[in-house]
Formats: structure tokens, C-alpha cells, sequence
């Protein structure tokens, strides 16, 4: 009787082992999160009134769990004070779940000093799904989607699971029964069931690799609280094209003088069903790239903020009369990239008249200088104290040129909009119009291209070359990047950096990161020969950097247009 005792007890303590072992990869994981989709930080430039932000969500490792979210400012924002708070959106089939959407969950507060730079504050996010970030000035309130993913396991990673716990329990009993039966055949019944778990688990295993994932939950399709807690549970699409339709761009009137500043408002729609499109998604940092061209050929980057379900705001200022064209780039929801213009622009009404009794009507406060005119490649002008100087060798339409703008002699540009450099390009043009000092605005708006080229990084000057690693358009290309550490003797040791793509499931580089440049290479063809009224783009010192130029493009038979 003790050596049965002295048997059954090893067997048992072995049973309770093997289920523990399988209860613990059965379980579910805990529920993860970020601010942005695929596990990394969502990074939002916001034109919230007179100031230019860039709100950063930083992921989150679980739910629930804390949302830390950082303001960053640029040189001439006013300090202030900003209220956050964070909403769970969406629909859901239980009622639980959607008895709480549209009910901030948690608020907190950031005070803006006047210095530029990174201000931060902590909320709470108690569940996956969609969400909605709120920043209010106490004039005007942001909202910014974004999704709280969970992590889940897929079926095929649970049928590895399953058959794996299945075939340890399996031939745990299989030993057992080899021991203590009478009827040696009993044995094959749990040892042929091991065998077909551990097939079942392998074969989970092999086709997991293969078999499609999910729609993404706020990328691909409209997120849900169900969609994004239980991503295998919605019916898949037969096909892969998840885009929409063309979004329809309609322009508010705007009744403003010179010297004021307007509020410039704006819908979209969709373009099937006349519906607001309330679909976007963050494109090179931002919901929306709003373009303005004033008359003086001063350019406005900007980035609306989101009002509501397809309703966008943003305030400028107008430093003369005149004519303003617009356009709007952005990114719907598994669609690609849209560049809308506006068919109509706005007027900037001229000042009234001396008043009454002579007096001369005061100029707005927030009235700014026109611009200088734009410079040719090869010369060197500054701007914000730095010293940019842009080189373009070959200019010839139809063909790839490459420009490069040096800001400065130090690697110090930081990620603005996650690149290191912009250019915004308008033309052909003829020469009359490129130079005018007035009414480049109307001209802009009948121009036959706007494009929108990104630089992807750049090396020391140091290391005696640049990096013509860039984005023209919307075609991704190589984001790399090289920094330069002396060593004591004086040489330089040019070292390769991360760049600004992430890498491993890192987030990229933000604002905060200045080590890049100090040259901002584009490659850009022009489709047409003419002359092109450039603005290359560039931030350092938390400054963003605005540099005209007027480029000649040549005709690719060498003749001059």
C-alpha cells in the first residue's frame, strides 16, 4: 500500500504541474495599448489659435493604465493654460461598454511657459478601443482620435496553446495508464490523442505565419469598441481595398481685412455620400496640412484642428489685402493621400480709409510684415538668425533634381512633422507672375502644380557629402541619418543614427531630438519647364524656419522658358 501511495503522489504533483503550466499559456494576455496604432506614440500638430503645438500620446503599456501627454511649443507661442481630457468613443453591442462612451473619464491641465519646449501631463485610459483626446484653450477645443489597441491572441496562436496544454495533460494520463492498467490496448486511446494535439498544435504553429491578420482597428476601418477588443471576431472584408471615396473640400466664406486675423473654417465631405468625412487619420504628423498662399507670397503651414465630425478650424493672420489660395492635404481612413485645393480661396478685404476728422486707423497687433522676395538657388540669406543657403545643380523638367538647403554649419535641425525638412512648390509660373511683389496669391491659385516634397534625413558637414535619402510626393523612401561625434584630436567620426523611422517597434525621433541636418536634401521633378515659387521648410531652436526661392526650370531640350 505505501509504494501505491509513493506512486500516485509524484504523478499527482506532475498532473498539478502540467495544468498550471497550461492554464498559464491558455490565459488570455492582459490588454495593451498606445496612443497611435502598431504600439508606437501618435505625434499631432495642432494650430490651436495664435499657437503652433505638437501634442505627442506616448504609448501605453496597459489598460488601465496612464496616458502621458506631452505639448511641445515653438518660439513665439504665448504661455497659457490648456485643458486636456480623454473620451472613450464608439459603439458597441454591450451596453456596459457603450453606456460610458462620449463621457470624459479623466481631465488634467498644462500650463505653457513662455520658454518653447516640452510640457507634460498624465491621464487615464481604462479600456481598449477608440478615444478621443480634447484640448481646450478656453476659446477653442481640439479633438484628436486616436485608438487604445488591446492585445489578443489570435486563433491560431490559441490553438497552439490549447493543443499543446492538451498533449502534456494527454500523456501525463498516457503514463498513468501504462502503469496501472490491466489491458495494454487501453494505453493507445490517450497516447493516439496526444499525438493528434501536438499535430494540431504544430500546425497552428506553421500557419500562423501565413494566414492574414485582421483589418486595422482606426487605420483600415471605422474603429469599434468590439472591433479593437475582439479584432478576429469581425467579419473580414472579402477583398483588401479598404479605401473611400474622394472627400469633397468646401471652404467657409471669410470676412476679414488686412491686419486682422480670421478664423478660416472648412468641411469635408464624403464624396459618395455627401456625409461629413470624419475619417482621418494622421498623415506626416497632422489630421490636416492646411496650405495658404497670400498675396505677397508669404506661406501659411498649418494644422486645423478638429471641431467636430468632419469640421476643421484654424486662425491666421492677414498681413495684406488681397487674394488667399488654399489647399488641404490629408489622409482617409485605408485610403491614400488626397491634395485638394480649394476653387475658391478667400479675400482679404483692403483697411478702410483715414477716419473722421483725420485720424489714421491703427494697424493690428498681430499684424505681420510682408515677406522678403525669395532668393535664387546659390545665394544665402537669413532667416531666425540662421544662415540657409539652397544648391540646385540641375534644374530640367521631366527630370529627378536634387536641391539642397543648409541651415546653418551644426546637426541641431530637429523632426518637424517627422521629417527633417519640407518644401512646398508652386508653379510653372511665368515670369511676371513668379516675382510679383502683389497678387501672387491669385496667381497660385491658377497654377497647374502644388506639390509637397519631404526631406528623410541628412549628414554632417564633417563627413564632407550629404544623404540624398528623400520623399517626393507621398513615395516613402529611406529615413537615415548620421550625426557626427569629435574625438579629441579634432577629426570627426561620422556615426550612423537610428534616422527617423522607428525601429524594432520604437517610436520615431520627436521634436525634442536635434541632431539632424544640417542639410535638408529634396528630390523633386518638375513636370514642366517655368518658373516655381519654392518654400523650403526646417525647424531649429524649436523655431520653424520659412525660406523662399524662385527656381528656373529649364526645358528638357535645353531651351529657356
Amino acid at each position: 500500500m505505501n509504494d501505491n501511495v509513493l506512486k500516485r503522489r509524484p504523478c499527482a504533483l506532475v498532473a498539478v504541474l502540467l495544468c498550471a503550466v497550461g492554464l498559464l499559456f491558455a490565459a488570455s494576455p492582459p490588454a495593451g495599448a498606445d496612443g497611435g496604432s502598431g504600439g508606437g506614440d501618435l505625434q499631432v500638430a495642432q494650430t490651436l489659435g495664435d499657437r503652433e503645438l505638437t501634442v505627442t500620446l506616448r504609448r501605453v503599456t496597459g489598460v488601465p493604465g496612464p496616458l502621458h501627454v506631452d505639448v511641445l511649443t515653438h518660439t513665439g507661442t504665448p504661455a497659457g493654460r490648456l485643458r486636456l481630457a480623454a473620451t472613450p468613443t464608439g459603439v458597441s453591442t454591450n451596453a456596459s461598454a457603450a453606456a460610458t462612451s462620449g463621457t470624459a473619464t479623466s481631465t488634467a491641465s498644462v500650463t505653457l511657459g513662455a520658454t518653447p519646449g516640452s510640457y507634460s501631463a498624465v491621464l487615464r485610459v481604462d479600456g481598449a478601443g477608440p478615444w478621443e483626446l480634447s484640448v481646450d484653450d478656453g476659446r477653442r477645443t481640439a479633438r484628436i482620435p486616436f485608438v487604445v489597441p488591446a492585445q489578443t491572441a489570435s486563433p491560431p496562436e490559441l490553438t497552439v496553446y490549447a493543443g499543446f496544454v492538451t498533449a502534456g495533460v494527454l500523456i501525463l494520463i498516457t503514463l498513468v495508464v501504462a502503469v496501472r492498467a490491466r489491458r495494454g490496448w487501453w494505453v493507445t486511446v490517450p497516447a493516439g490523442g496526444a499525438v493528434a494535439a501536438l499535430a494540431t498544435a504544430v500546425t497552428g504553429a506553421l500557419l500562423s505565419a501565413s494566414l492574414p491578420l485582421p483589418p486595422e482597428q482606426g487605420q483600415q476601418v471605422d474603429p469599434t469598441i468590439d472591433g479593437v477588443a475582439r479584432p478576429y471576431s469581425v467579419v473580414r472584408p472579402l477583398t483588401g481595398d479598404y479605401s473611400r471615396p474622394p472627400a469633397s473640400f468646401v471652404l467657409r466664406p471669410v470676412t476679414a481685412g488686412a491686419g486682422d486675423a480670421a478664423d478660416l473654417r472648412f468641411s469635408l465631405y464624403d464624396g459618395s455620400t455627401g456625409l461629413p468625412a470624419d475619417d482621418l487619420v494622421v498623415h506626416d504628423g497632422a489630421l490636416v496640412h492646411l496650405l495658404v498662399i497670400g498675396p505677397s507670397g508669404e506661406l501659411r503651414h498649418l494644422h486645423p484642428i478638429r471641431t467636430g465630425p468632419g469640421a476643421f478650424e484654424v486662425r491666421l493672420r492677414l498681413p495684406m489685402a488681397g487674394h488667399y489660395a488654399v489647399s488641404a492635404e490629408f489622409a482617409r481612413r485605408g485610403g491614400g493621400v488626397q491634395q485638394i485645393r480649394s476653387a475658391t480661396g478667400f479675400e482679404a478685404e483692403k483697411p478702410p480709409g483715414p477716419a473722421p476728422g483725420g485720424a489714421v486707423r491703427a494697424t493690428s497687433p498681430g499684424a505681420t510684415p510682408a515677406p522678403e522676395p525669395p532668393s535664387g538657388p546659390g545665394t544665402t540669406r537669413t532667416v531666425g538668425g540662421v544662415p540657409v543657403r539652397l544648391t540646385a545643380p540641375s534644374l530640367t523638367a521631366g527630370r529627378p533634381s536634387v536641391l539642397t538647403a543648409r541651415f546653418g554649419d551644426t546637426a541641431t535641425l530637429q523632426p518637424w512633422l517627422g521629417m527633417v525638412g519640407h518644401m512646398i512648390v508652386i508653379g510653372p509660373l511665368s515670369r511676371a507672375d513668379a516675382t510679383r511683389t502683389t497678387g501672387l496669391g491669385e496667381a497660385a491659385h491658377g497654377a497647374e502644380v502644388w506639390a509637397h516634397a519631404h526631406s528623410m534625413g541628412g549628414m554632417s558637414p564633417e563627413s564632407g557629402h550629404s544623404e540624398h535619402a528623400a520623399h517626393s510626393g507621398h513615395d516613402m523612401a529611406g529615413m537615415s541619418g548620421t550625426r557626427p561625434d569629435r574625438t579629441p584630436g579634432g577629426s570627426s567620426d561620422t556615426r550612423s543614427m537610428s534616422g527617423l523611422m522607428p525601429l524594432n517597434g520604437d517610436s520615431p525621433a520627436d521634436e525634442t531630438v536635434a541632431a539632424y541636418g544640417p542639410d535638408a536634401t529634396f528630390v523633386h521633378t518638375f513636370p514642366a519647364p517655368g518658373h516655381y515659387r519654392v518654400w523650403i521648410q526646417a525647424e531649429r531652436d524649436n523655431t520653424i524656419l520659412t525660406v523662399p526661392y524662385l527656381l528656373q526650370v529649364a526645358s528638357p531640350s535645353g531651351g529657356t522658358p
